[in-house]
């Protein structure tokens, strides 16, 4: 395969103002961490509202994960409706639609109100099956869809260039360019007021009638209300991460001349999971973006999941020559509806943001709304729905939840520490890495393509699982809660705020 460039989205969007790192004490009303779309969409709300807002982000603004995404901004998740109204009821399903198709609109509405070009497209959006004996759930979840407000329908044609069993159509979704549309809130924070900073980690959080917070260079931001909107959590102070699974998902990206642009967001929720959309293109064409291959973080198979990617790309739609290729993150709650509100039981001024499930760009629009109403005092007729704190649904999410905390129990047990014995340095190949038990420790090792070794404490600085190393990216995972690290073990992604250990070798 060629080389490719990484996230489509970050490489054609302006480079965006570089905000500095916090260097002093601050007092705001609100902190909001991370500047992913729910953070930047939290702190614009707020602003909006006459609060004083600091927006606090590791890396780079609309860099991580919601820089990576495929930026559907759809209601149509999959086959949730049909699922929340067998578990909650079919309130819960009336409540989700109303609150998903309400985020579009409020995109929508912010998109005319600064006059943001971000390649705004107003397009269907279809979950599709190819196989005939699964065509009854997606009639249900077409039923129900409509019934939670949705214009949805059943239909057996698409735009596709293969046929399909049967799919479920919703009208009146919206595809768009993430990262322009992000960059130009933050542009109107700053007018606004906002402090906006870059790599700027939190690593402490104190709470009280006022709440610290403390970065990593040793500032301190003081702030009534906090808001955790990390991806996954940083702070979970409600155990959360017994709720939440991180997964990830191969992304390739191809031009397509725009006779054979299939007009729409798919997805294919069988074993495998496909997913496609386009965007618009240099020279009249159009970008065909292909998603699909879902795995678990430290997966070490990730450059053959892309190769099987390329493939059924290939085989759907020609001959066609990659540009791009990257990888999104996610986590999924154990009920599937995303965690949005105080952060735990006691909870006067802290709150949280976090299992979107993949459908993050809606989400992360909705968690705006929800918390700033929150913060002021208010509430929606769905607010209930999202709070972290809800117990209503814990027995039906039981099975779930036992499949997350038997994968998670696997690696804090170390089921791979009797494999570490028979592993050599002198094995890992140039670019690889492995890990292995060097003297009395557990070190992940990686070999960089000039030779040199790089080597750092295996244990995730978050909660102890071993990390594993992901080749395609060349980082390592952590795959029970989804950190990952560089070679030298500096975090990229979290919930772990500290680098894994040097080890000398």
């Amino acid at each position: 395969m060629n080389e490719y460039s990484s996230s489509y989205w970050i490489e054609t969007a302006p480079p965006g103002m570089p905000f500095p790192a916090l260097d002093s004490d601050l007092n705001v009303d609100v902190a909001v961490i991370g500047a992913g779309i729910a953070g930047i969409s939290t702190a614009w709300e707020l602003a909006r509202r006459g609060r004083s807002v600091a927006l606090l982000e590791a890396d780079r603004i609309a860099a991580g994960v919601t820089g990576h995404t495929t930026a559907k901004l759809t209601a149509l998740h999959t086959l949730i409706y049909e699922r929340l109204r067998r578990t909650r009821g079919i309130e819960s399903a009336k409540l989700y639609g109303h609150s998903q198709m309400g985020a579009l609109r409020r995109a929508a509405e912010i998109v005319d109100q600064l006059g943001i070009d971000c390649d705004w497209e107003e397009t269907p959006a279809f979950t599709y099956t190819c196989d005939r004996d699964r065509t009854h759930l997606l009639r249900a979840e077409a039923e129900t869809a409509s019934v939670a407000g949705l214009p949805a329908e059943y239909v057996t044609q698409t735009e596709l260039p293969f046929p399909v069993a049967g799919a479920v159509r919703v009208t009146e979704q919206v595809q768009f360019h993430p990262r322009k549309y992000l960059l130009a809130l933050t542009d109107d924070l700053c007018h606004m007021g906002a402090s906006l900073h870059e790599y700027t980690r939190v690593v402490g959080l104190s709470e009280g009638d006022y709440c610290r917070l403390t970065t990593e260079s040793g500032g301190v931001v003081t702030a009534t209300d906090v808001v955790v909107a990390t991806h996954y959590p940083i702070f979970d102070r409600a155990l959360l991460f017994t709720r939440l699974s991180p997964r990830r998902e191969l992304v390739l990206a191809a031009p397509i001349d725009a006779d054979r642009d299939p007009h729409g967001m798919y997805i294919n929720p069988e074993e495998g999971i496909r997913s496609l959309r386009s965007a618009p293109c240099q020279d009249g064409k159009r970008l065909l973006i292909v998603t699909g291959e879902h795995f678990t973080p430290g997966s070490p198979d990730v450059e053959e999941r892309f190769a099987r990617l390329a493939d059924w790309a290939i085989d759907h739609f020609g001959n066609v020559s990659f540009t791009h290729r990257w990888a999104t993150q996610d986590n999924d709650s154990t009920d599937s509806v995303p965690f949005i509100g105080p952060l735990h039981v006691a909870s006067r001024h802290t709150y949280v943001a976090t299992g979107f499930g993949g459908w993050g760009m809606s989400s992360g629009i909705l968690a705006g709304q929800l918390l700033a109403g929150l913060i002021d005092g208010r509430t929606f007729s769905w607010t209930k729905l999202y709070d972290p704190r809800r117990v209503a649904s814990t027995i039906r999410e039981g099975p779930a939840f036992l499949k997350h905390q038997a994968r998670v129990a696997k690696h804090f047990l170390g089921d791979r520490l009797p494999l570490l014995s028979g592993g050599r340095v002198d094995d890992i190949s140039p670019g690889d890495g492995a890990v292995l038990r060097l003297g009395t420790h557990v070190c992940a090792v990686h070999r960089d393509k000039e030779g040199q070794l790089h080597t750092v404490s295996a244990r995730c600085t978050h909660q102890g699982c071993l990390v594993a190393f992901n080749r395609a990216e060349q980082a390592w995972e952590c795959p029970c809660h989804g950190s990952r690290f560089d070679r030298d073990g500096k975090v990229v992604h979290g919930p772990a705020t500290r680098a894994l250990e040097r080890r000398e070798h």
